[in-house]
């Protein structure tokens, strides 16, 4: 697909009249789906796709818009310029924008992120012997997805990476749930096996019983993927720079009132691992390292170029969303084999669901507990949880009411599949709190 990309730049750019910029971003994948149901194959085959976008710009005006590529060189070369011609026309009719950003960046890179996968043949024969006879419903994933980014000053980017996910749900006989997710860029048949088995344990727990509490505040463990899906709530409406200036963060409070988190909690935008691309649709190419909120003292935010020139301060190179890529929080002191001694009474949260902003000014986070909810008494796990709405602010529960975070961070991988399989994963630490509100 590179060498599409090439072609396609090759042809492009020189097509430009002297007073146009263009920019173009490449994504797609080329994978392998696998849908399980009841630890049965219900489904499966390959997905080979991939977009590019067009972002034209004339004197003060911009226009963007996207093509399919089907891999025939000739065809999509022939498309593309279509498409320009389509753009082309397009702009002059639009108004002019204050705040344009040219794509300008004469950067360059190429990253390719090779992984030991299995065969597409061999993936059903190495998921399905271990599971037994789990009722296990999930999907598998695997392949590589890429990205690309081209502009007309000369600027090129590249980034490829080999991955595979297993997100799925182990389910009792009554309908309770352990969900769980296998993901990595090198397969290995015994971490696997590991992995439901740590599963299956969770699993038998989630037989007895379920305790019914009462809604209030509750001294509370909440695991890396139950922390990841908090943190996740941060790009939307929260450490950008855009809606901080626009009065529609939730970390509002931070900047304008000087409030503070928990000095156990120190968040980063890190792409040193090497996993996410750090340069954007733009080809702008971000810092290695940026730290967001250091000890709960907020330190810097997302800034694109764009926002950077409306606000005239000094961008980072953010995304489009001014969302986090590659995110980072930093691990504790409290060792995890300690967790449920320190936690003594109270609630232990595998997973988190549904979250939403309730009020976002105030940094309150709306949810349910889902899969894998226990009660934990004397420092035992001695019964799985019914289903609670939680309602609490970040100001809470990562403020003064954080008494201790994980001394292992987890890599929680974004696996959604909505356009294409996502790139980004989360890392964290779970986190112990004093109180958490859970509120029906």
């Amino acid at each position: 697909m590179k060498q599409l990309f090439d072609v396609i730049c090759k042809a492009i750019f020189p097509d430009l009249e002297a007073d146009e910029h263009l920019g173009l971003s490449l994504g797609g994948e080329a994978s392998t789906y696998v849908r399980i149901n009841g630890a049965t194959i219900r489904q499966a085959g390959n997905v080979d796709e991939c977009d590019l976008g067009f972002n034209l710009i004339k004197e003060k005006k911009r226009a963007t818009g996207s093509i399919s590529l089907s891999g025939d060189e000739s065809a999509d070369v022939k498309r593309a310029r279509t498409e320009l011609l389509r753009l082309r026309k397009e702009v002059t009719q639009l108004p002019d924008d204050p705040y344009l950003v040219i794509p300008n960046s004469k950067e360059t890179s190429n990253s390719v992120q090779s992984g030991d996968l299995p065969e597409p043949e061999d993936i059903v024969a190495g998921l399905l012997p271990p599971m037994g006879e789990i009722d296990l419903t999930g999907i598998w994933a695997s392949g590589m997805v890429f990205r690309g980014s081209a502009n007309s000053a000369g600027g090129y980017h590249w980034f490829a990476s080999d991955s595979f996910s297993l997100d799925c749900s182990l389910i009792t006989a009554e309908e309770r749930m352990v969900k769980a997710t296998f993901a990595g860029t090198e397969w290995d048949p015994k971490a696997y096996e590991a992995f439901l088995k740590d599963s299956v344990a969770k699993l038998e727990v989630m037989k007895l019983p379920p305790k019914k509490i009462a809604p209030g505040n509750y001294r509370t463990f909440i695991a890396s993927a139950g922390v990841a899906d908090v943190l996740g709530m941060f790009s939307w409406g929260g450490i950008s720079e855009a809606s901080i200036r626009q009065g529609e963060s939730a970390l509002g409070k931070m900047r304008n009132e000087s409030i503070h988190l928990s000095k156990h909690f120190t968040l980063s935008e890190d792409f040193s691992a090497g996993t996410t691309p750090r340069f954007n649709s733009n080809g702008e190419v971000a810092p290695l390292e940026t730290v967001l909120i250091e000890s709960g003292e907020l330190k810097g935010t997302l800034v694109n170029t764009r926002t950077a020139k409306e606000y005239g301060i000094e961008t980072n190179y953010a995304d489009d969303e001014e969302g986090l890529r590659a995110p980072v929080m930093s691990s504790g002191e409290l060792a995890e084999a300690n967790v449920l001694k320190q936690l003594g009474t109270g609630v232990y949260l595998s997973n988190l669901h549904y979250l939403n902003w309730s009020d976002r000014m105030g940094g309150r986070i709306t949810g349910m507990t889902r899969y894998a909810c226990f009660w934990v008494e004397d420092g035992e796990i001695v019964a799985p949880i019914e289903n609670m709405r939680f309602d609490d602010s970040i100001y809470n529960f990562l403020g003064e009411n954080l008494e201790a975070v994980t001394d292992k961070a987890l890599i929680n991988p974004d696996v959604g599949t909505y356009e294409g399989r996502n790139l980004s994963s989360i890392v964290c630490p779970g986190i112990l709190l004093k109180s958490f509100a859970l509120t029906l």
